[in-house]
């Protein structure tokens, strides 16, 4: 099949390559002229374990283009993909749409024959609706359908997530969009990969309910932790021990300084705004996202509590800044909030992320950035281990302890057993534990 994919960013370019890789002719569109002349050259916008390969791969077998030309790209698809960004709004945490109102527009404008458009951007409840208005008034004689599909797609571990998914939720009642889609994801309905069929605005809520629950598991085992410290219990025991239960599960309790992302923090303030535009509170996510916020101010102020004294002037080496490993994104990261903490307090931060150093330039200029963990701890007073990378997961403790000038080891993400650290020197500090 033809498949146009508007927007090359995640969601976007992972997809399309991804589509491509099943067979499929997929043109992607962007209107960032340097993000496609990037792609074209063989350069990723964005960091995902071996996307530059499979988009390598698949451009060489000519079933992959990047165009900036959406008119050239839409005409004679059979469906179009509408991927692009739906950032929180200033000022009233609503989704930003203008970006998939005006693809929409320019959809329009651009079909030559009956087409099916495809939400693929996380949009809430009703945007389908009005997609599928703007088509129309655009273009009174054209042939559209509007369905919704939505991405559930983990920064890291997309490609895996695309090829082998949970359940793919599609949104329409029409039957030829139906056909379509089927045929669109006919790979891995081979697979046996669970394709749900619903109503366009259930598959909408369906994304939004999705990320609203996993960032509740995420903020209950966070105060989980919190109870532990204060009562003598160990968090990861109790993680254990609930998760084993098959009717909680084990992904997503881990404790740590609390979620970021480009999807969380987004979603669940769209999602608390759709519940009060409908006068339909959720309580939950709004105790989720009001506990979230604050605890990752919280975390900061463990680690200068590990420093112990007067925090100022002395110096702190953070290890991992992106808000997960295997990705360069820094969007709500929680060390953005624990080292402007850190500088609050006057404190000298010396910080190493494995790809993230370009991206947190942006939003972090005033920190040092070292080449590797050691540089980072080199006559730092406190380490602080932020992101969970691999490469955090194996350091020399004892080499580490005997070039910082202090021995405190914060572990945001419980990483390192107690014991292990303390033999190495380390005042340990963990989560919960």
């Amino acid at each position: 099949m033809r498949i146009t994919m508007i927007g090359s960013g995640y969601v976007g370019l992972v997809s399309g390559a991804c589509f491509a890789d099943f067979g499929h002719s997929v043109t992607c569109v962007d209107k960032a002229a340097e993000k496609i002349e990037s792609l074209l050259a063989g350069r990723m916008p964005i960091y995902e374990p071996g996307l530059d390969q499979l988009v390598a791969a698949n451009v060489a077998a000519g079933r992959l283009a990047f165009t900036t030309d959406l008119a050239a790209g839409v005409a004679g698809a059979d469906a179009v993909f509408i991927a692009v960004g739906t950032p929180s709004r200033r000022g009233d945490g609503h989704a930003d749409l203008s970006y998939v109102y005006a693809a929409a527009e320019e959809i329009a404008r651009a079909a030559t024959g009956p087409l099916v458009v495809v939400n693929k951007s996380t949009v809430p409840v009703g945007t389908g609706d009005r997609v599928e208005h703007i088509l129309r008034e655009t273009r009174p004689d054209g042939d559209f359908t509007v369905v919704s599909n939505p991405e559930f797609l983990r920064e890291g571990a997309a490609i895996g997530d695309f090829k082998r998914p949970d359940r793919i939720v599609l949104g329409t009642d029409d039957e030829r969009a139906k056909a379509v889609m089927r045929e669109v994801y006919r790979p891995l309905y081979l697979g046996e990969s669970p394709i749900l069929f619903t109503g366009r605005r259930t598959a909408e809520l369906t994304k939004y309910a999705a990320n609203a629950f996993l960032a509740t598991k995420i903020t209950f085992i966070n105060e989980m932790a919190d109870l532990c410290e204060a009562v003598g219990a160990n968090v990861q025991d109790v993680a254990r021990g609930i998760g084993l239960d098959n009717r909680i599960g084990r992904k997503f309790l881990h404790a740590g300084p609390g979620y970021g992302g480009s999807c969380f923090p987004k979603d669940t303030l769209a999602l608390l705004k759709t519940a009060e535009d409908f006068e339909s509170p959720v309580r939950i996510v709004e105790a989720v996202v009001q506990v979230n916020d604050t605890r990752k101010r919280a975390m900061g102020r463990k680690v200068l509590a590990a420093l112990g004294g007067e925090p100022r002037g002395k110096t702190v080496a953070v290890l991992g800044l992106t808000f997960k490993p295997n990705t360069d994104d820094m969007r709500d990261a929680p060390s953005i909030a624990i080292v402007q903490s850190l500088i609050d307090a006057g404190v000298n931060v010396r910080a190493f992320d494995p790809e993230g150093e370009e991206t947190a330039k942006a939003v972090m200029p005033n920190i040092t950035y070292c080449r590797d963990a050691y540089d980072a701890a080199e006559g730092a007073d406190a380490v602080a281990i932020v992101t969970e990378w691999d490469v955090f997961r194996a350091l020399d403790l004892k080499r580490l302890a005997t070039m910082m000038a202090g021995a405190a080891l914060v572990d945001l993400r419980n990483i390192y057993d107690r014991d292990e650290a303390e033999r190495a020197g380390f005042a340990y500090t963990a989560v919960g534990r």
